[in-house]
């Protein structure tokens, strides 16, 4: 598989761009942003499962105290 390389206007190449995402990837809490391609060229697929709403309100530290069940 041949990979077309191209350079913006700082004489960046899009695969240096998206190396420097993928390890953007890894900061806790970040959410870096793929364009189509890159997402392609990444390896990643189409998520269907959930929504990035669904996926933020399934985050257990944002558990809401309030409905938590008080023995006492």
């Amino acid at each position: 598989m041949t990979q077309n390389t191209t350079t913006n206007i700082n004489g960046v190449s899009d695969h240096d761009v998206l190396l420097e995402k993928l390890k953007d990837v890894g900061t806790p809490g970040f959410q870096a942003e793929f364009d189509p391609d890159e997402a392609e060229r990444a390896g990643a697929f189409y998520e269907d499962a959930l929504s990035e709403q669904d996926a933020l309100d399934s985050d257990v530290d944002s558990v809401d105290i309030s409905k938590v069940d008080k023995h006492e």
